[in-house]
């Protein structure tokens, strides 16, 4: 038989389902093995997708936006060995979905599986199976690749996807588009322009006008923050939200500051509508699971210091023209995590879990240290496996990786698995502290609030020093009042006088 199903993956860490995103191939269009065909989203991740056939794709069994489960075929490619198979341009449906992933085994000369007789999308055809591992299947290499556009630019057009691109919402439910001369290209790679009274255009993707069509939102009175203009998603969401304020470009996830904000007119306003429903799933729906399992399994603490670290300022200024670390991102968070990872080394017990099944305490030797991160996406925790093996420039380069992963949504599960000790940046949004959740399995969360210039008594007068608040969360059951003080205190000895970090380093 000619043509092949794809199913989709397991993506591991016990997940059983993912979200077509993005299809970056669509029916007619030639592949070949390994090439990139789907991005899905995962409860933890975004993930890229390669084909392990080569061929023509025949058919999409899922639209973008949908759920599937592991299992699932998603895609068919016809590999040019067999008879003329008509393409299949949409998702099996009923009885056919059903028989499509339980084919009774036959013998075949390849020793393929017939496609179920009860399949009206393609099988009965002599659509066949194989083993839906990626990199499994024959190695065809007489598959053409389609024709490419120039270097600069697929450059520009991905740059403009990656900036357009941001996978809160659900992805349209579209058709592909219709065939035109020239190189195919996938429909999310499309800019679109949506006509503006006056004249004007809006340029966006056709995620982002399904995304504002199901929320019932004009896109001409939504402002773009993309490169020259273009509306996102993120802004489409900000507009969503009743007026909130909405970024003017791109923003550091974990530094101190605010950036330029425009303030849209309220959804009610343009629309009618007095309330808008977001679907609970992905990495929303598994941290709130999270929260809520943490904060009603560990009895919680907070406690707060303010901190006089103005010393911690100058020397944030004199790392960044050294010339070990001139070309990395230095910020109040670096000497923040530095000094963490320094008094949890004094202080073991906070570097710890609760293991309730065998009834222990786990101390961790390492500090697997976690940044809480918002993201497009939702909340999420990265963490840098052994911080405290690395020196302060091995740490700095650590975190730029983690936020440019967490900026572009490509944060792994495996990133996001065995922490140890978390630090959340509050201050990034001009807060002062605040009583974060634990992060499940975790014994304490450090709260850095934002860094203001006060008025400070210093040696009887009043002078302006830059000043922070810092809050700790910590687990009681293991962690007492005694432990978390001094950690914090710690903490905050560090920040005041960045010196002490020789003598307890």
């Amino acid at each position: 038989m000619a043509v092949k199903h794809f199913n989709l993956p397991d993506p591991g860490e016990g997940l059983v389902e993912a979200e077509i995103v993005t299809w970056k191939v669509k029916v007619g269009d030639v592949v070949k093995v390994n090439d990139i065909i789907v991005e899905i989203e995962t409860a933890k991740s975004l993930v890229e997708l390669p084909v392990p056939y080569a061929g023509t794709v025949a058919g999409l069994f899922a639209a973008e936006g949908d759920t599937v489960e592991v299992g699932t075929p998603i895609i068919s490619v016809d590999d040019g060995l067999g008879g003329d198979v008509a393409p299949v341009t949409g998702p099996p449906t009923g009885k056919a979905a059903g028989t499509a992933g339980t084919a009774t085994p036959a013998t075949s000369p390849e020793g393929i599986e017939p496609g179920a007789t009860g399949d009206t999308t393609g099988e009965a055809a002599g659509e066949a199976r194989v083993a839906n591992l990626v990199g499994y299947g024959p190695r065809v290499t007489s598959g053409k690749r389609r024709a490419r556009k120039s270097e600069s630019l697929a450059a520009t057009t991905t740059s403009q996807v990656n900036q357009a691109f941001s996978p809160v919402a659900a992805p349209p439910d579209s058709p592909a588009p219709p065939e035109s001369p020239g190189p195919p290209e996938s429909p999310a790679a499309q800019l679109v322009t949506v006509p503006v009274p006056g004249g004007g255009k809006v340029l966006s993707k056709p995620p982002v006008r399904k995304a504002a069509k199901d929320l019932g939102i004009d896109l001409s009175l939504v402002a773009g923050s993309g490169q020259g203009g273009i509306v996102t998603r993120a802004d489409v969401e900000a507009y969503a939200a009743g007026g909130r304020a909405t970024a003017t470009g791109p923003s550091d996830l974990l530094a101190n500051g605010a950036g330029s904000t425009s303030y849209a007119e309220p959804v009610f306003a343009a629309t009618g509508e007095r309330e808008t429903r977001i679907p609970i799933k992905g990495v929303r729906k598994v941290t709130a699971q999270a929260m809520v399992t943490s904060a009603f399994t560990a009895p919680h603490v907070t406690e707060f210091i303010t901190v006089d670290v103005t010393r911690m300022m100058k020397l944030v200024d004199r790392l960044r023209q050294d010339r070990e670390l001139r070309d990395v991102k230095v910020s109040p968070l670096l000497v923040v995590a530095k000094a963490l990872v320094i008094a949890s080394r004094r202080h073991p017990g906070i570097n710890a879990a609760w293991d309730e099944a065998a009834q222990e305490i786990v101390v961790k030797n390492y500090v697997n240290l976690g940044i809480a991160a918002a993201t497009p996406r939702g909340l999420m925790v990265p963490n840098i496996k052994d911080a405290d093996q690395m020196s302060l420039r091995q740490l700095a380069d650590a975190m730029a990786n983690l936020i440019s992963t967490a900026r572009d949504g490509k944060t792994q599960p495996a990133d996001m698995s065995g922490g140890s000790i978390t630090i959340t940046n509050v201050g990034v949004f001009g807060v002062d502290s605040g009583t974060p959740i634990l992060n499940a399995g975790e014994a304490a969360i450090l709260c850095f609030g934002a860094v203001r210039q006060m008025p400070w008594v210093v040696k009887g007068k009043i002078k302006p020093r830059w000043v922070t608040q810092l809050g700790l969360s910590f687990d009681h059951r293991l962690v007492n009042g005694d432990l978390g003080s001094r950690f914090l205190a710690d903490v905050a000895a560090i920040l005041h006088d960045p010196g002490q970090a020789l003598v307890w380093g």
